[in-house]
């Protein structure tokens, strides 16, 4: 594998970071309605929803990954991240605190290197085109191998939408010559990274000397406690397990359900479409998901549960949407509870609310620190228990988690397709990437009257006015 750039890697590395800087400049000028507009005008170019089908097709045979029933919906997520940008003020003033005297000013960060995930091909440069536009920066994307035509094709129809409104163009450019080395250039190049791919890019991005915002990995788990909707809970499950063939990080891949209601719930998914397998089966998902140490094998990615079973070497019927397995145990040497990416789902019985809690913490310990869990509960204080117990940076409460964790319109959440996982997951911060994380902000601080309480108020018991004698 090569570990440099060749010569003519290097040369459209010149002159897509000297085209991005002259774009740059022109765009630090833009007021906020014109921004406003380039971003209604990029985001439309992707979301309509006859450009949004051709791109799903289109990735999708390129990849080989994703279901283009589900991914369709993602075209809402571009709106909503529209929606997000829209409301905020992104240039000059955009906050005031008259009684601490400050008062923030936005600026652009400029060069962001955004690394384009294969499952998200369309997505991703919406997404960062519309939050980076509005905060006045330029973007160079890096698509990934498998599915770089996608990403070309999505960045030229923002490119078009920018130069019919009289904007440069290059305010977005797409690396045509990219591979790793190529990849770790632009980054290194970059004022900004954007970093959502896999554990070994996030590293990378954070290793290469530039400010970077990257992802951790997930395995989201849910606690269904005896007060849940089983209706609602099973058809959440099948939801978020189904989106896209699973290949989201948010994805649903554990159940931990109250011994209680375990079997009604179990029921109730194989209802929603899930199938059931037996013994022989899950040791046959086992040999075809992971290698003898672990590690997942990638062809069992994002696929549809039929070619699942078939890899595995059986069947299963043509309506079925996605596989249950009984989890055998909670650990590292127990694969099922390890991150799973596809139409997989281990399910585990659990009584008492602490003993769930605790296998929580088992499969974090295995993978998806920082990510996120969810639960299905009316009971306050489980929810609350569950929130202060949880290593994750996000609980979804009675919500899909894939569709869900990364904001949604029934939600509070940042819209985003860039989850930060905090330094559980390896990350810088513990929130959705959203628009504040592509500005730079200036802090003017004016007097105000002195806040200095006393060293008796501060110091309390351990204040003693003979020692500042």
């Amino acid at each position: 594998m090569a570990t440099e750039i060749t010569l003519e890697q290097q040369q459209e590395l010149d002159e897509v970071f000297d085209r991005a800087r002259k774009a740059l400049a022109i765009i630090e000028t833009y007021d906020q309605e014109k921004v406003d507009r380039l971003c209604q005008a990029v985001a439309w170019a992707v979301a309509n929803k006859k450009t949004f089908l051709r791109l799903v097709d289109m990735g999708i045979e390129e990849s080989g990954l994703g279901d283009p029933v589900s991914r369709e919906g993602k075209r809402f997520k571009i709106r909503g991240v529209l929606r997000d940008a829209l409301r905020q003020k992104s240039i000059g003033v955009i906050e005031e605190i008259p009684e601490k005297g400050i008062v923030k000013y936005a600026k652009p960060v400029g060069i962001i290197g955004s690394i384009v995930p294969t499952t998200n091909p369309d997505l991703t440069p919406a997404g960062t085109a519309i939050y980076a536009i509005k905060a006045r920066d330029v973007v160079i994307f890096s698509p990934h191998p498998r599915s770089k035509k996608t990403t070309f094709e999505t960045v030229k129809l923002m490119r078009e939408a920018l130069e019919r409104e009289g904007a440069p163009a290059d305010i977005l450019q797409c690396l045509t010559k990219v591979n790793i080395p190529m990849t770790k250039a632009l980054m290194n190049r970059s004022d900004l990274v954007l970093a959502t791919g896999g554990p070994d890019m996030v590293k990378s991005a954070y290793s290469s000397g530039t400010p970077a915002y990257g992802v951790g990995a997930g395995n989201s788990t849910m606690i269904i406690d005896e007060t849940a909707n089983i209706e609602e809970a099973a058809r959440n499950t099948m939801l978020s397990k189904t989106s896209d063939f699973g290949s989201g990080c948010s994805a649903d891949g554990n159940l931990i359900i109250e011994a209680s209601i375990f079997d009604k719930m179990v029921e109730q998914l194989v209802k929603e479409g899930g199938y059931l397998a037996n013994e022989e089966e899950k040791a046959k998902l086992k040999a075809v998901m992971w290698d003898e140490e672990g590690h997942r094998l990638s062809n069992t990615v994002a696929i549809a549960p039929q070619k699942l079973a078939e890899a595995a070497g059986f069947t299963i019927p043509a309506d079925r949407k996605f596989i249950i397995v009984y989890g055998d145990g909670i650990g590292k040497e127990n694969f099922f509870s390890n991150e799973k990416l596809t139409t997989l789902l281990a399910v585990y019985k659990y009584e008492g609310f602490e003993n769930a809690l605790d296998m929580m913490r088992g499969i974090y310990e295995v993978k998806g620190k920082g990510h996120s869990c969810g639960i299905y509960s009316f009971n306050d204080d489980h929810i609350h228990r569950l929130a202060l117990a949880a290593p994750v940076s996000r609980i979804m409460v009675r919500q899909p988690q894939s569709k869900a964790n990364a904001g949604a319109f029934n939600n509070g959440m940042p819209m985003t397709s860039s989850l930060g996982c905090g330094t559980w997951g390896g990350n810088i911060i513990s929130e959705n990437v959203h628009l504040k994380h592509y500005m730079n902000t200036t802090w003017v601080s004016k007097p105000i009257p002195e806040d200095r309480p006393s060293d008796a108020e501060l110091f309390g018991d351990f204040y003693d006015p003979e020692c500042e004698k």
